[in-house]
């Protein structure tokens, strides 16, 4: 789909791009040390051009800058891993964080999770809460209106739900049953902040994605064959929790709420929805640090997924296509 500038605002319309969220739109936090090193820093297959994410792309159809990181930094405790300060970019807007769930700072591979003694990766994770709280001190606590705000997070609680189920020591729920119900918690703290951090705070037009289908991930494929009834589990959390920010969200002004869940489905522009286009590389295969030096043989170029999670460049395309498509539909583009 072609979608022309001028016939309907484009950067007239918008002066920045402002993202919230976690390493589906993270655009460079941790692109220090051996990430950096190794050709990395967004999860999809890295290159300068054609390896942006979705929140890049769509910047361009709106004819405004590219987000970049409104944090940088690095902290592993693993042999042979370097890492960095975390510093503020100031005039950076980019503040969606790989790992980085609704309020919990434990994200996976974060540096959170160093205190319960495990080996990480390090990453910052800043929660979503924490996010946006960081956008209002460095703009004086208030959006001026010609914003577009983007926010999708979530997947990162169904993770850690998924990891620490059973274990109470580690804050994880007793059983599914009420992983379910703090998934469908957590939904709903999100939709509360977008009203009472974004949209109270001025902003005009924040387009809120919901939690993609991770149940049809190489990830969740992978766990459900060693253990029926995972991905029936992980769908149930996804859906507990964009049916409880659906509830928040509905008929407020100013948000837009898209249903990327449903468009994750669609398999029909992929040539392949099971394999993963990275290989093998400094981190184990993670698309963090996955460039062309080291993909998987064969034409990957229209695989959904890079790694066992994140979206290839392609599926980063369409993600983008999506969005400027509900944009439209919702004259905002």
């Amino acid at each position: 789909m072609t979608l022309t500038l001028s016939a309907c605002g484009g950067g007239d319309d918008y002066d920045k791009l402002v993202s919230f969220g976690d390493s589906l739109s993270d655009v460079g936090t941790h692109q220090v040390g051996t990430v950096a090193a190794a050709g990395g820093g967004r999860w999809t297959v890295n290159s300068a051009a054609g390896g942006e994410i979705w929140t890049e792309r769509l910047a361009v159809r709106l004819g405004v800058a590219k987000p970049c990181a409104a944090e940088t930094g690095l902290s592993p405790n693993l042999p042979g891993i370097s890492g960095a300060p975390i510093v503020s970019k100031p005039g950076c807007f980019g503040y969606a964080q790989g790992s980085a769930r609704i309020t919990d700072p434990r994200g996976p591979n974060s540096i959170a999770l160093q205190a319960l003694g495990q080996q990480t990766l390090g990453l910052i994770a800043k929660p979503m809460a924490d996010q946006m709280a960081a956008h209002l001190a460095a703009t004086g606590g208030r959006y001026n209106g010609k914003e577009l705000v983007t926010v999708l997070a979530g997947a990162n609680d169904v993770f850690m739900e998924l990891a620490f189920l059973g274990n109470a020591a580690a804050g994880g729920a007793a059983d599914g049953p009420t992983a379910v119900a703090r998934l469908g918690a957590a939904g709903a703290r999100l939709g509360q902040l977008v009203k009472s951090e974004i949209i109270a705070k001025g902003a005009s037009r924040v387009l809120v994605l919901n939690v993609p289908n991770v149940a049809g991930t190489p990830f969740a494929r992978g766990l459900d064959m060693s253990n029926p009834g995972t991905a029936a589990l992980i769908d149930a959390m996804v859906g507990a929790f964009n049916t409880a920010l659906r509830s928040e969200l509905t008929g407020v002004t100013g948000v837009l709420l898209a249903d990327a869940y449903t468009q994750s489905q669609d398999t029909s522009p992929y040539t392949n929805t099971t394999d993963v286009a990275c290989g093998a590389n400094a981190l184990g295969g993670t698309s963090l640090v996955c460039n062309a030096g080291n993909l998987n043989s064969g034409d990957v170029s229209r695989y959904q997924f890079a790694d066992d999670v994140h979206p290839s460049p392609y599926g980063q395309q369409v993600l983008a296509d999506f969005a400027a498509r509900e944009m439209v539909r919702a004259g905002w583009l």
